[in-house]
């Protein structure tokens, strides 16, 4: 367990600036999101809100999905994010879509947290804290880790590639990013459970307390 808490030490040390920059690039991402709703005219707003109070009034009529699907349909989502993470972690050229993917994500959640509390104030923040919050204080590490390795062993086939040392094994290097890779999914499987029972059963709690 020391040894492993060592590993863990060094290689954040090591790699510290590029978690840096995954999570500057993720904040500034939902600094865009903000950006967005802020730009929107009232008629984009009033349109959107439209749909988003449609949504909730079908939401006091009864569950529209089962807990159990959603489960299943919100671990499917996040085990598709993760594999294209790692597959493009494999290829050089997918550096660039590692940083979009990333910063995408950021933009949501900036837009979706940002559009809440610009149509309901206080009442939105609340909505957002019960929907998105409790999941994504798992998510959101969980890509920007993902992310990280990902861009960590891509620049690693990259160094390799240009190195006169073409002889050193990658196979070491191959497995521990898989390892990492595979705790990630058990870790958004608990996330996916949460985001399922609980975010979903705080939001209908926080709908039906606003539509009172």
């Amino acid at each position: 367990m020391y040894k492993n808490k060592t590993l863990a030490s060094d290689h954040i040390n090591n790699h510290a600036v590029i978690y840096f920059f995954m999570l500057v690039l993720f904040l500034i991402g939902i600094i865009f999101g903000a950006i967005i709703v802020n730009s929107m005219n009232i008629i984009q707003k009033q349109d959107l809100f439209f749909y988003l109070d449609q949504f909730f009034g079908k939401l006091l009529e009864g569950p529209i999905v089962e807990k159990n699907e959603m489960l299943k349909d919100t671990f499917l989502y996040h085990l598709n994010y993760l594999l294209l993470l790692f597959i493009l972690g494999l290829s050089i050229i997918g550096l660039p879509i590692i940083w979009i993917l990333l910063f995408v994500k950021g933009l949501v959640v900036g837009f979706s947290v940002g559009f809440f509390v610009n149509q309901m104030g206080w009442k939105g923040l609340l909505f957002a804290a019960a929907s998105i919050a409790p999941q994504n204080l798992l998510i959101i590490p969980i890509y920007l880790i993902a992310g990280s390795l990902a861009m960590i062993f891509s620049l690693a086939l990259l160094r390799k590639l240009f190195s006169r040392r073409l002889q050193q094994p990658i196979l070491q290097p191959f497995t521990r990013y898989a390892t990492l890779f595979i705790l990630l999914i058990g870790v958004v499987g608990i996330a996916s459970v949460i985001e399922s029972f609980v975010s979903n059963e705080a939001m209908e709690l926080v709908i039906k307390w606003m539509y009172k």
